[in-house]
């Protein structure tokens, strides 16, 4: 790779990549780790650093799907023609790059007499879309060819005839113990490179779902997913022995998240049921976790009056999902849109006085609010931000310009990014997440 004392890793987000580049930067920044971003698509990042990263961090971000460590960089220009224009010569230099720069024990650390291996190809050029099924075809018979001199007969997964793109999800990489047992090798193209990478780490949402129907307490229809509030704890810049506030915890889905941290957490509402679900579902956390230090508080109270009970500049982050409307049958006109977020918003300003007081200088508040869809296929948001700066707080743009080996104007309409939506296709009211800072 570029340089021998940095170590490229490839990370595949979920669904929403600038949601997930934006947990994975803030993540590294709250643990100290120095990195920059030298490749930016919707389909992968790839970072660099001097660090070393264990691939169990997977199981701390809730954005990411895959993580890969690059091996070997391979000529974008050679790609190209090898695919796109069926130049012979190029596919030779490739295969041969393949097979002679690339030790066999840098994917296969102990390979079997027979052994099924994975490959998956990512990209956003949609020129390569139509090769794809070739270039997947191509890349698993050059490393099932390497493995024959050592006598080893290996196969490489294939795919549905339904499937768009030659990619294995992070499941079928689980189930199949291809980290463990094999391997699965990433073929990664972007704008400027391409390289091949073996994946360390997938996400297990085994987890996540265990966090969500197997704890005492759920509360389907309001919760948020166990998944989005691992991100939005990560946004906060939380970590182990800082103190998290949730100021409406609900049944304390945000709370877990941050107890795995190891942050000492307080949760708020005022619901007397929600207080009691939170206080079973953390101390069931505790237990299945092994949490024995654990640092928890669940109070009955008004979000709005947060200073009764806590005292003032004590809490380092603020996460949390306030009512996000009422339950929509259908998809509303723009004027109840309107008219629903008119309704909310005292609530919302009342609490950010509050967050302002609570939190210790240069905290981190995460915050949810409404974004509503309407029948004009318009959305209704709250404009929040204005309300917070006049409260005190700064808006945080997560992307300086300092992250970023590439300067493209890509880059710099990402700077001016300040919040995200999460929000599925069904979905009639989304949620927008806002980061901001004392």
């Amino acid at each position: 790779m570029p340089n021998p004392q940095q170590a490229t890793y490839v990370f595949v987000p979920g669904k929403n990549w600038k949601l997930s580049l934006a947990e994975l930067t803030t993540f590294f920044e709250a643990r100290n780790l120095r990195f920059q971003v030298s490749d930016l698509s919707k389909s992968f990042f790839t970072v660099e650093t001097e660090d070393t990263l264990n691939p169990s961090i997977i199981d701390d971000l809730g954005g990411t799907i895959k993580i890969g460590k690059a091996l070997l960089l391979i000529s974008l220009e050679n790609v190209k023609e090898a695919f796109l224009h069926k130049n012979k010569r190029a596919q030779a230099q490739i295969k041969t790059d393949l097979t002679e720069k690339l030790p066999t024990t840098a994917f296969f650390q102990n390979p079997f007499k027979r052994l099924v291996f994975g490959v998956s190809l990512y990209f956003d050029d949609r020129h390569f879309l139509r090769s794809s099924k070739e270039m997947h075809r191509f890349i698993g018979n050059c490393f099932k060819q390497k493995l024959e001199p050592e006598g080893v007969k290996a196969k490489f997964m294939g795919f549905p005839k339904d499937r768009r793109l030659p990619q294995l999800t992070h499941v079928e990489v689980l189930k199949k113990r291809l980290i463990e047992e094999s391997a699965e090798i990433l073929f990664c193209i972007s704008n400027k490179q391409a390289f091949i990478a073996k994946t360390i780490a997938v996400h297990n949402p085994f987890e996540f779902q265990k966090r969500d129907i197997n704890r005492p307490v759920q509360r389907k229809i309001f919760s948020i997913p166990p998944r989005l509030a691992k991100i939005m704890v990560n946004l906060s810049l939380c970590s182990q022995g800082k103190t998290l506030l949730d100021p409406f915890c609900g049944v304390g889905t945000i709370l877990q998240e941050a107890m795995l941290t190891k942050a000492q957490v307080i949760g708020v509402d005022i619901n007397p049921w929600c207080v009691e679900a939170a206080h079973a579902n953390l101390e069931w956390l505790k237990n299945q976790y092994g949490l024995n230090e654990a640092s928890y508080r669940i109070l009955s109270g008004d979000a709005r009056h947060l200073s009764d009970q806590i005292p003032k500049e004590t809490v380092d982050c603020i996460v949390t999902e306030p009512d996000l409307g009422p339950a929509l049958r259908h998809v509303p006109t723009e004027p109840y849109a309107h008219k629903i977020i008119n309704k909310m918003e005292p609530l919302f300003h009342e609490f950010l006085l509050q967050a302002q007081v609570m939190l210790r200088n240069s905290g981190r508040l995460v915050l949810v609010t409404p974004y509503i869809r309407t029948r004009r296929g318009t959305f209704v948001s709250m404009n929040i931000q204005d309300h917070a700066t006049s409260v005190g707080f700064e808006r945080v743009y997560p992307f300086e310009k300092t992250l970023f080996l590439d300067n493209s104007s890509f880059i710099a309409d990402l700077q001016r990014t300040s919040s995200f939506v999460d929000m599925k296709k069904e979905h009639k009211i989304g949620r927008e997440i806002h980061i901001f800072q004392k």
